[in-house]
């Protein structure tokens, strides 16, 4: 067993530079599927996530070859199979991309259910909603999804709820339908414009993007032979950003899109903290306690629901008492009880915790119960007195690239070790 093993407190203070963005990747990755080609892909966050969903793709058939371990060439003229590795796509979320990829390419695919962070109920209905309007057939059955579909035409379809992945997932299919296609109510998040950039990029023929229309073209083929970058992390960013207030430190963040993190910026600023905006980098700092405020995550440009549990962790440190209400995730609290183990005073019930500022919080053994939950944890130990232990280190590795190392770049006195 892995765990880390953070002293505190430590006010986190240098630069650090941002990968490439983790939702992003992991749609990018299966959009390769919709290429008779090859394709190079740079700027990827070497996580857990990216590594098995290039294991999917060189299982259906692809030729995967790491230049760096940040890019890839990607080869997905020979794809042989339409069956997903049920063991790999059981590992993360994200494997549902596959679903609208191999029925744009293939119109069959057979997958297993989605895994991912246990965040409450994750439905996927309104993705089927969408692959069936489409005209594929999608049956679940016995924990697969199996979809076929003689040809995809393009039609109107209404989002009942802001869905990022089933807007993405739709959009995959629709590429190579026949005729146009029109996704109304779809999310905006920076990611889906960077898979539609990617799709774009590759021929295929996707706008308005990042609003909350996006219509769809659908093309004969997408054409390969390009090299694209994933966008910056807009989630490792705004981590970062919340750990310089929660430690009392002055980080420059690098290779950041700045306007992505406008809802961040805005509760900073409101809690006392301090913002310098480069347009490519920002830097964070703050000197005092944080002021307390009131969060509630929203689809994007709202506050990510990705960035509430590192948002949770400085209001716990804040002077006064916070509310934060989810309505993305109705199980995403699941990280106050490791913070109350540290001395924090927080009650959560359903999709609302009131958090009462603490003055300090003190070192313990906690638990990653999800991937941001974990990077919670660490700005938790690097804020608190003493020693912190943090296990479950897998969620973690799902999201950020090496984040002990870039802790230990910017002061944090955190090791890995194994037992």
């Amino acid at each position: 067993m892995e765990k880390l093993i953070i002293t505190g407190p430590t006010p986190l203070k240098g630069e650090v530079n941002i990968n490439g963005a983790k939702n992003a990747a992991v749609a990018i990755l299966p959009a390769t599927l919709l290429i008779n080609g090859v394709c190079t892909i740079n700027n990827l966050p070497n996580i857990s996530d990216v590594k098995i969903s290039c294991e999917i793709l060189e299982k259906l058939g692809a030729k995967i070859t790491w230049v760096t371990p940040n890019e890839i060439n990607i080869d997905t003229r020979n794809i042989t199979t339409t069956k997903a590795p049920l063991d790999l796509t059981s590992k993360f979320r994200a494997s549902y991309y596959i679903i609208g990829a191999m029925l744009g390419r293939k119109g069959e695919i057979e997958v297993g259910m989605p895994g991912g962070c246990k965040l409450g109920a994750r439905p996927i209905d309104q993705h089927i909603k969408g692959f069936e309007l489409l005209g594929a057939n999608v049956t679940v059955e016995k924990g697969t999804i199996n979809g076929k579909a003689k040809k995809l035409v393009g039609t109107n379809i209404y989002m009942d709820i802001v869905s990022v992945g089933a807007t993405i997932n739709i959009m995959l299919a629709a590429v190579l339908a026949e005729g146009t296609t029109i996704i109304d109510n779809a999310a905006k998040e920076p990611h889906i414009v960077d898979v539609a950039n990617f799709l774009n990029t590759m021929g295929a023929d996707i706008r308005g993007a990042g609003t909350d229309v996006i219509k769809i073209n659908g093309v004969k083929e997408l054409h390969g032979n390009s090299t694209y970058s994933v966008v910056p992390d807009q989630i490792e960013a705004g981590t970062f950003m919340l750990a310089a207030v929660a430690t009392k430190g002055d980080l420059l963040i690098k290779n950041c899109i700045t306007k992505h993190l406008d809802s961040i910026t805005a509760k900073i600023l409101e809690i006392g903290g301090n913002i310098e905006d480069y347009g490519d980098s920002i830097r964070v700092w703050c000197n005092k306690r944080p002021n307390k405020a009131n969060i509630k995550t929203l689809p994007h440009p709202g506050f990510p629901t990705d960035l509430q549990p590192q948002m949770g962790v400085v209001l716990s440190l804040a002077d006064g008492t916070s509310i934060i209400n989810e309505s993305i995730w109705e199980s995403r609290f699941q990280y106050t009880e490791e913070l109350n183990k540290m001395g924090a005073k927080i009650t959560a019930q359903g999709k609302t915790a009131i958090f009462e500022g603490v003055p300090k919080l003190y070192g313990a053994p906690v638990y990653s119960t999800d991937l941001r939950a974990g990077a919670a944890l660490i700005i938790a130990g690097t804020a608190a007195h003493g020693t912190t232990e943090v296990y479950n280190l897998e969620h973690i590795d799902r999201g950020y690239e090496h984040i002990e190392e870039k802790f230990r770049k910017i002061g944090a006195k955190i090791e890995r070790v194994t037992e």
